[in-house]
């Protein structure tokens, strides 16, 4: 098991994401404007999170199975402010929610201390690099 969140996406389908709209890129931001749409005259929603039953234009996933953000790195701030459950040592009601609404069980610390010990795990099973070629004799010529 790796990070959590790799396997859920359930706040991503479950809240709306609202955001000011200087918070997307058509304003200086780094939120992709196209992605966007507005949602009075302050903000701006991800698209598809404005919805009855709301789903992120962004989210890539199959809930509970996998899930990634395709824009991850430029994500607006609601996103980042999410908190999965027990990641920083306390459970996070957001979090819970989403996950009971897709009929995920709430995230424990047993499945933080499964996921740390997988990336031990994968870390210390990196095969070995071949050794290195015996250096080749160089013959003297005589002259």
């Amino acid at each position: 098991m790796r990070h959590p969140c790799m396997t859920c996406g359930a706040c991503c389908a479950h809240y709306r994401v609202s955001m000011h709209w200087m918070e997307t890129d058509a304003a200086g931001g780094v939120v992709p404007h196209a992605l966007t749409e507005a949602f009075g005259p302050h903000q701006a929603v991800m698209r598809g999170t404005w919805e009855a039953q709301p789903r992120c234009i962004a989210l890539d996933a199959d809930i509970g199975r996998h899930s990634r953000c395709s824009i991850h790195p430029v994500r607006p701030q609601p996103c980042r402010d999410v908190q999965a459950s027990w990641e920083h040592g306390a459970a996070s009601p957001q979090c819970d929610k989403a996950r009971s609404a897709h009929g995920l069980p709430v995230l424990t610390t047993a499945d933080w201390a499964r996921s740390i010990s997988v990336v031990l795990v994968e870390a210390i099973d990196v095969p070995e690099p071949p050794p290195a070629a015996a250096p080749m004799a160089v013959a003297s010529l005589q002259a």
